[in-house]
């Protein structure tokens, strides 16, 4: 349903462009309405509440002016009693008043709770469904930025915001039925005084919406900057960068903070003149209904409830500006939210797509080209052809596309042109969910999760695991005796602040992961480049109990750790150049062998 209405890029300039700007306004907040319309009954209810809580209070003035007129003029008498009875009658309709808008509030709390719950629900199915090229191109800042500060800004809005709309509403119509009823010609004066406010308001809005959005924009730089600050704080500390960071970061930090400057500046200058134009109104219905009573027209009880209503009548109306500033934050975020809801996700599986079962590993790729953009070719012309249960070693320089080789294996992105295929069915044609399934990984770069030692081994097993079958894992990768020595050994939650694991001791937990799977293929990407060469010797033992009986692509840097490979693929500006065994490659004396004599020689 979120998905429905897709949101066309920001224009360029600087100021409201035609009617496109309002449309696109009116989609987004349609889109909001959706949400609102799935919790449409806590939504009936909270529109009674403020229906009813503004008609009690609007009962008030009317009161009031009934117990002024109860004092005669000139005479000096005062009927005490019908004074006190509409004082209590005041205070009766004032107290239920306020006690539906305590419930009023405590509604609208459950319906933003829900509301707010669904959307980031919504959002993060979504990452899940998303590209992974999103995420190479994205900052992960500016996604949780998002998630976070865009969804709170639309929360602030609906729980607050909604309800002041609604309440001003029902006390604007209301106010002005009951100054009708008092003296129509007084209210003369709201017909200049209220087309002035809307037309001032109306242009703010339109001058002041580019603020927000680029408030909104500047605030996921700077999140998206301090992430990758943070992220890379060993980095910086060791080439003593930080004074360079930190004024990288101010600068970056003083856009955000100019820009949230100039929405909050421009955005500020509705209430106080708006308020200007409220109180002139004031001052007139003062004077001309002052002439009223010299001339007997009116009674002095129905001026003074005229003027609580005017109160009532233009309070609102300020108070409307500025939560027309407030919507324009609300509707940049929510643009962001439903940019992010737009994004396109994986190509859905084909119709009746193949799902693998008792796969033997076999893979082929004839005359394979990728790009990740056109103007930039990674791999040119892939041709390879594996042997079920064999060890393919992918080698070459930096940048040659070996782990864009297992993107495509993955089906992380699909081919330009050519064709790959697991067991001869092509993996187009291929569910995506049983392809991976078809895979174990185990990645130069580790991840693990806020969690339990125990809970990370078994994240690579489907259905239910065994204990015994989790310590088996851990010993066969070499980390169970390290995991004994823990604090609460295989329950010990593993965090940033918490335990004390190095990257080799991380390294091994993913190797041990990788055993609970029981895939047919194994991908190994530099997965022992983070330990010391008495670790990476017992991993080797384990590798070998790892990689039995299945098909193994084992991405290195480091030639030694591939020289037992059955076949060794060289790349070279995205082609395979030279293809076969260590010795076999070694007696050509080509590319791979000058690779190799330079690693030793070095």
């Amino acid at each position: 349903m979120t998905n429905s209405f897709k949101i066309p890029p920001s224009p360029q300039a600087t100021g409201p462009q035609s009617g496109e700007g309002g449309y696109r306004r009116f989609r987004i907040f349609l889109r909001l309405g959706k949400y609102l319309y799935r919790q449409r009954w806590l939504l009936l209810l909270a529109f009674a509440l403020t229906v009813f809580s503004n008609l009690f209070a609007l009962i008030g003035p009317k009161l009031s002016g009934a117990a002024i007129g109860a004092i005669e003029p000139g005479a000096g008498r005062v009927d005490f009693g019908r004074v006190f009875y509409f004082c209590a009658l005041m205070a009766v309709f004032y107290l239920l008043a306020s006690a539906l808008q305590y419930l009023l509030r405590l509604v609208m709390i459950r319906l933003t709770r829900a509301i707010v719950r669904q959307m980031r629900a919504d959002l993060f199915a979504k990452l899940m469904r998303m590209r992974v090229g999103y995420f190479d191109r994205t900052q992960v800042g500016d996604v949780i930025s998002r998630i976070s500060y865009d969804v709170d800004t639309i929360n602030a809005a609906l729980s607050t915001d909604l309800v002041q709309i609604a309440t001003s509403l029902i006390t604007v119509v209301g106010s002005l039925v009951m100054m009708l009823t008092i003296s129509p010609r007084l209210c003369l004066v709201f017909a200049v005084t209220v087309p002035a406010s809307i037309l001032f308001t109306v242009y703010n809005a339109r001058h002041v919406r580019p603020f927000f959005r680029a408030r909104s924009a500047k605030l996921g730089e700077l999140n998206g900057y301090a992430e990758e600050m943070l992220s890379g704080q060993q980095t910086i500390r060791a080439y003593g960068r930080e004074r360079e960071m930190n004024a990288r970061f101010d600068q970056r930090n003083t856009d955000a903070v100019d820009a949230y400057y100039r929405a909050d500046y421009h955005g500020s200058l509705v209430g106080p003149t708006v308020n200007f134009i409220n109180n002139l109104s004031l001052t007139l219905i003062s004077v001309f209904g002052a002439l009223q009573y010299l001339s007997g027209t009116i009674l002095l009880g129905d001026i003074s409830s005229f003027v609580l209503y005017s109160r009532k009548f233009s309070g609102p109306i300020n108070e409307m500006a500025n939560i027309f500033s407030e919507l324009q934050s609300a509707a940049s975020a929510a643009e962001r939210v439903f940019r992010l809801l737009d994004e396109e996700e994986e190509i859905p599986d084909v119709p009746d797509a193949y799902a693998f079962s008792g796969v033997r590993g076999e893979i082929e790729a004839e005359h394979v080209r990728f790009g990740y953009d056109p103007d930039r070719v990674v791999i040119r012309d892939l041709s390879l052809k594996t042997v079920p249960g064999s060890v393919i070693a992918i080698v070459g320089p930096t940048g040659a596309g070996k782990t864009t080789i297992i993107n495509l294996l993955m089906r992380y992105y699909d081919p330009d042109s050519g064709e790959i295929r697991l067991d001869g069915t092509p993996l187009r044609t291929a569910a995506r969910g049983s392809l991976r399934r078809c895979y174990t990984m185990v990645l130069q770069d580790t991840w693990l999760f806020c969690g339990t030692v125990r809970e990370n081994i078994a994240y690579g097993a489907h259905g239910e695991v065994t204990d015994e079958r989790i310590e088996k894992a851990a010993k066969a990768a070499g980390i169970h005796s390290f995991i004994e020595k823990l604090p609460a050994g295989y329950d010990t939650v593993i965090t940033d602040e918490g335990v004390n694991i190095s990257k080799g001791q991380r390294q091994l937990l993913t190797i041990a992961r990788a055993m609970m799977s029981d895939a047919p293929i194994l991908i190994l990407d530099e997965a022992t480049s983070h330990v010391d060469s008495r670790t990476e010797m017992r991993i080797q033992t384990a590798m070998l109990e790892l990689m039995h009986g299945r098909t193994c692509f084992v991405i290195a840097h480091r030639l030694s750790t591939v020289r037992n490979a059955d076949v060794i693929l060289v790349l070279r500006g995205g082609e395979v150049i030279e293809s076969g065994n260590h010795d076999e490659l070694m007696a050509k004396g080509g590319f791979y062998h000058s690779l190799f004599q330079a690693q030793f020689k070095n």
